[in-house]
């Protein structure tokens, strides 16, 4: 049960990423699948809420948080697919995500780097700079998208931070995000008059709404809190780490997106290097880590 449901957060995971991807080459707009996103996560959630309240959180740390995970990483994200392919996506959003949010515990809760860490940081330099290279060898503008991957990364590793040290719980952490979302996004969104969410096809809006708000947000949450109680939290952020490389890679045929050998090679570092900084040797050979991420 335990390898099931992390094996279903990664596909879930790597599927926001083509999906979103797939949504930049429609009709909806970033604004519109941001819309979306908060729109179905918020009224899913709403009874949780008002069953279950804030726990204990003022208003200003709902605010924070729904910044940081909420209006910050989906914006940024969803505008990044507007610019760049999702192997860039893979790379620079999960394949970072765990060096933002250890610099950040760094600074912030005086929580020590690993050696492994810093090997796997230098792992996921090489390979963030083999993309590059591959880039500007292309002479192409992706750099705007792959700005905004890492702007939405370090936002969602910001959240992380603030939400260990309120000792903020999962399902709790959903709930604030999405109904701050949905009260403080959709009102301005409506007023814009820029909302595309009529013209697109029915199907367009269906898939992005059901993946982005029910699949992404709440399901993918569930999953991965469930396979952390089961199998801890060494071996699923091990198998978690595939997710840069299985949304990359399935870009290809999926999407119908081109990957260079050089690419490929540097999706296949930074999920090596991620894997080397989330691996922990025992202390003895019996011993189960405790400590988390």
């Amino acid at each position: 049960m335990g390898y099931a449901c992390a094996l279903i957060t990664v596909v879930i995971w790597s599927g926001f990423i083509l999906v979103s991807r797939l949504g930049a080459q429609g009709t909806l707009s970033a604004f519109d699948v941001a819309a979306l996103r908060f729109g179905v996560s918020g009224l899913v959630m709403l009874p949780y809420l008002l069953r279950h309240g804030t726990g204990g959180l003022t208003l200003l740390q709902v605010a924070a948080l729904g910044v940081t995970a909420g209006l910050g990483y989906a914006l940024l994200a969803y505008s990044g697919f507007h610019f760049a392919p999702a192997a860039h996506a893979a790379v620079f959003m999960p394949g970072m995500l765990p060096f933002f949010t250890a610099a950040l515990a760094w600074w912030l809760l005086g929580e020590r780097w690993t050696r492994g860490r810093l090997l796997g940081l230098a792992v996921v330099a090489a390979g963030v700079a083999l993309l590059v290279a591959d880039e500007l060898g292309r002479g192409g503008t992706t750099w705007r998208g792959d700005l905004l991957f890492l702007s939405a990364s370090v936002s969602w590793a910001v959240f992380g931070v603030l939400a260990r040290r309120w000792r903020v719980q999962p399902l709790q952490a959903t709930a604030v995000i999405g109904v701050f979302c949905l009260v403080t996004y959709w009102p301005p969104y409506l007023l814009s008059g820029h909302s595309n969410l009529l013209e697109a096809p029915l199907a367009e809006v269906v898939i992005q709404g059901v993946y982005q708000g029910l699949l992404a947000v709440v399901v993918a949450l569930i999953t991965y809190t469930r396979a952390l109680q089961i199998l801890g939290p060494n071996l699923t952020t091990t198998i978690t780490s595939l997710t840069p490389a299985l949304a990359a890679l399935s870009a290809v045929p999926l999407l119908g997106e081109e990957l260079s050998a050089l690419a490929v090679l540097g999706v296949m570092i930074v999920t090596l290097g991620v894997l080397v900084s989330v691996i922990r040797p025992r202390s003895t050979p019996t011993a189960q880590v405790s400590d988390e991420d």
